[in-house]
């Protein structure tokens, strides 16, 4: 019996050494405030099946990032090019064979429906980190110009589904990786600046009609506030009504009432911050701290170029994502349909964003030699 558990432990030892724990309880912690949030949101009708459908999902996106961990960094970096090329393929596809709301940004494979815009949170930094890797850095011109054409290609393609919000975040997680490899502030500046630029030419001829409301509602819900200013006036309600210790799990009025649309998926932190208060926000936002500060100490360690980019990058990325959500939410940005990681209710996000921290995990558990 005593031969037997030491071969059980040896056993779990063996399966569980790629894991990085600091992250794993962080992110398990999340996860269950998430499901907890999802079941409260859902109610009594649809609660139970929103739980399992995530339990799901999060079962999956924990398998990828088991398996991701374990792949050496060396032959995670040789695969990059086919990783990226092979991303782009359902991007395209979705232009033929896609469906949403108000474009074409899902691919429906009848099992699940798939977001290809997700997949370019990992493959996008991954290849960024590649090619940074090969050149001499910090990046000089000509090696800004093609990591550009790196980010910008599938960029374009994401805004044209059309999805502003993931293109724009996308398009950030492959500026973190030219940032951490050195790029000046001052390259940052121009690029802010051609945006200001083009601003007025994207308003009249690029942004749909929805996405002009979400702007102008933005700048003042109460404009519309029975129409497109809803969502942002009932959910600063929702943050405002949970005072400091929220009014309990199951007991928020503006999700159970149906006054904050979109309460499960987009909204999902109104009804934390409703239900759970300031106490249960700064909890989420604690442990959304110790996952990024994880990814950067992970890069910090790391002995080569694409580790360090690739892991810091991922965990910079993670960063925006909350930030941006939490803004949204606030009303400190406009309403983009960004996800709060592991709170939002959505399957290609959660997989995609487990499996990322497979690859930060990877970065630490397989630290190759520095320079090869």
């Amino acid at each position: 019996m005593r031969e037997f558990l030491r071969w059980l432990v040896d056993m779990a030892v063996r399966f569980t050494r790629t894991l990085d724990w600091p992250l794993c309880l962080a992110l398990a912690a999340l996860m269950a405030i998430g499901l907890a949030v999802l079941r409260s949101a859902g109610g009594a009708a649809n609660g139970n099946h929103l739980v399992m459908a995530q339990g799901v999902r999060f079962v999956i996106g924990l398998g990828c990032m088991w398996a991701l961990s374990r792949v050496s960094v060396l032959r995670l970096r040789a695969w990059t090019p086919l990783i990226y090329a092979l991303s782009m393929l359902p991007l395209l596809a979705v232009f033929v064979l896609g469906t949403g709301k108000y474009g074409r940004q899902w691919l429906d494979l009848k099992l699940f429906y798939l977001q290809p815009a997700e997949l370019l949170k990992i493959s996008l930094p991954m290849m960024a980190a590649w090619y940074l890797h090969r050149m001499p850095l910090p990046p000089r011109f000509s090696t800004v110009m093609v990591s550009a054409v790196i980010i910008g290609v599938p960029t374009a393609l994401i805004m044209l589904q059309p999805d502003f919000g993931t293109g724009v975040l996308i398009a950030a997680s492959g500026v973190f990786v030219l940032l951490l490899a050195g790029l000046p502030w001052w390259w940052v500046g121009v690029g802010v600046g051609g945006v200001a630029a083009a601003a007025p030419v994207a308003w009249f001829w690029l942004l749909r009609p929805y996405q002009k409301d979400r702007i102008l509602m933005f700048l003042n819900p109460e404009n519309d506030a029975l129409g497109a200013g809803w969502n942002i006036i009932q959910s600063k309600i929702a943050i405002g009504s949970g005072g400091f210790d929220g009014k309990g799990w199951g007991l928020g009025s503006q999700s159970h009432l149906n006054f904050i649309p979109e309460q499960t998926t987009d909204f999902a932190f109104s009804v934390l911050s409703e239900e759970f208060g300031w106490l249960g926000v700064a909890t989420v936002l604690t442990l959304y701290l110790v996952v990024i500060a994880r990814c950067l100490w992970i890069a910090v360690q790391a002995r080569d170029t694409y580790s360090r980019l690739l892991a810091g990058a991922t965990g910079l990325g993670f960063f925006v994502y909350v930030v941006v959500n939490g803004g949204m939410i606030s009303g400190l940005l406009p309403v983009v349909g960004v996800p709060m990681p592991l709170m939002s209710y959505g399957g290609t996000s959660a997989v995609s964003l487990l499996a990322g921290l497979g690859l930060v995990m990877a970065v630490k558990s397989h630290r190759p030699v520095h320079g090869y």
